[in-house]
This record gives C-alpha cells, structure tokens and sequence, in this order.
C-alpha cells in the first residue's frame, strides 16, 4: 500500500447507553504515526448502520444536547416499523440520515485542522451494540 494512503480500524466501546465519543485524541495519534507533516484528508468512516460521525464542541453540554434533540427528532418508542431488538430501536437506523456515518476532515503539516471548539464524535444511541468500529484513512 502507498504511504500516500493509509488505513486502520479503531476499536470502541461503547457500551449500552447512548453516547458522544470524542475521537478527537484517537484520530490525532493515527496522523502523527502516518502523516509524518503532510498535508491530506482524514475520513472516518462507521460501518455501522446505527452510528454515526459528528464534528461538535464536547464538554461544555453540546453533546448532551445532540443526544436530546436527537431524542426529540427520534423518538425511542414503538412508532418504528424495524421493531427487533430494545424498544424504540428502529430510531437507530434512522440515525444515520441525520448523523451520517462518515467524515472527511482536513489534515494539514501532519494536524487535524479542527475549529477552536471542535472535535470529531462518534455518535451511538444503539444500547444493543456496546462494541463499535471506525476506519482512519489518510490520503497525503
């Protein structure tokens, strides 16, 4: 494989509550290892059709609000007609319209070029899958 593209699955766990996982550390430690002061892409993918990426600011109450207003778009109850797994489960493939599965963020001399308050997220409300995966792929 070219050094010019390189990729690697991230394991993550979730558990069994709905979450916003800041992948922020994560992707910045993959480019440091691969981007060596490049500029290029990183895209983030989720092969998953209950999860998404989302770039929001984190710990000031953001990402609690994602999963409230996702909540208010996608209510948990029994109006879905994919109806296996916990009730309400059939939002979590709906997630993906508003939350889409992947990300293409900019790379430049080696650093995700994120605004100040940003940070790329994994985004789950699905409590029957705790054990997730997403693909890093540099292109530089």
């Amino acid at each position: 494989m070219s050094d010019r593209f390189t990729t690697r699955v991230l394991d993550v766990s979730t558990g069994h509550t709905e979450t916003v996982t800041d992948l922020t550390r994560p992707c910045e430690q993959f480019l440091s290892e691969v981007a060596a002061g490049r500029d290029g892409l990183l895209n983030l993918f989720v092969p998953h059709a209950t999860a998404g990426i989302a770039v929001i600011e984190t710990g000031a109450g953001s990402d609690h609000d994602l999963l409230a207003a996702l909540h208010t778009l996608l209510p948990a109850d029994d109006r879905w007609e994919h109806r296996h797994g916990s009730p309400g489960h059939g939002r979590d493939h709906v997630l993906p319209a508003f939350v889409p599965p992947h990300a293409t963020l900019p790379v430049l001399d080696g650093h995700l070029r994120l605004g100040t308050w940003q940070s790329v997220c994994l985004i789950d409300t699905n409590k029957d899958n705790p054990e997730r995966q997403v693909r890093l792929s540099f292109l530089g």
